[in-house]
């Protein structure tokens, strides 16, 4: 007996997890309330481990890409660490595809590595096709900030512009500490919503059909308020 209440028979009951997942509980010695805890704390665990079956792909693509341009450079973790201002211990678990890097986070790697934040999500592509379907634009998202960046023209070793639109959700503030390469020119057209830009210590207040052009030096960054920003940014 718990908690005052009788044993429920050993038996086993069938539910179904948000995530869709169908399982079966074995029932036990423990009360009905600590029964009902259980089952949603399994619940909830199956739907995390799910969502990353599913983004488990992306995240290895994403990871194998990273070690190799460390190991390109001769660079272990710790120094890597010490280069980029991230922790030994994140990066490793990027690399082994356990966690996709943030926004941020992949700025400071870009800083480290001296690329641009696309060289970073994918390889110098040698050639180019003329023409890239929406459908085939590689797409990054950072959950955690509600940040999505999709490559409408990706980096070419053959080209000198790449384009790249990106959507930022309401109430975020995405810091980059310093640019991947310092003096990189960008266009960036604001198509809905608002968004500060703050760059080199200057202030930019954007509304829908502005465009701001700037070679970035230091840092920047990208806040929104109670609307989300949407806009398109070449680089050259």
């Amino acid at each position: 007996m718990c908690c005052g209440l009788p044993p429920l028979p050993t038996a086993s009951e069938t539910f179904t997890a948000a995530s869709g997942i169908t399982r079966k509980l074995p029932l036990g010695a423990c009360d009905r309330q600590i029964h009902g805890r259980v089952k949603l704390a399994i619940s909830l665990i199956w739907d995390i481990f799910s969502h990353m079956d599913t983004a488990s792909p992306h995240f290895k693509a994403l990871a194998d890409h990273l070690r190799l341009l460390r190991a390109v450079r001769g660079l272990t973790l710790q120094e890597l660490a010490a280069n980029s201002g991230v922790s030994r211990a994140t990066l490793s678990r990027i690399e082994n595809g356990e966690v996709s890097p943030t926004a941020e986070t992949l700025g400071r790697l870009a800083s480290a590595f001296a690329l641009p934040l696309s060289q970073l999500l994918a390889p110098l592509e040698p050639d180019f096709p003329p023409l890239v379907r929406r459908a085939d634009q590689s797409i990054w998202s950072d959950q955690e900030k509600g940040f999505t960046r999709r490559a409408l023209s990706p980096p070419s070793g053959r080209l000198k512009l790449e384009m790249i639109e990106c959507e930022i959700a309401p109430n975020q503030r995405i810091v980059y500490e310093r640019p991947a390469l310092p003096g990189h020119e960008h266009h960036l057209v604001l198509l809905a919503g608002a968004l500060v830009l703050i760059a080199d210590g200057v202030r930019h207040d954007l509304r829908p059909g502005d465009c701001l052009r700037y070679r970035l030096r230091g840092a920047s960054s990208f806040e929104t308020g109670e609307q989300s920003a949407r806009y398109i940014i070449a680089m050259a």
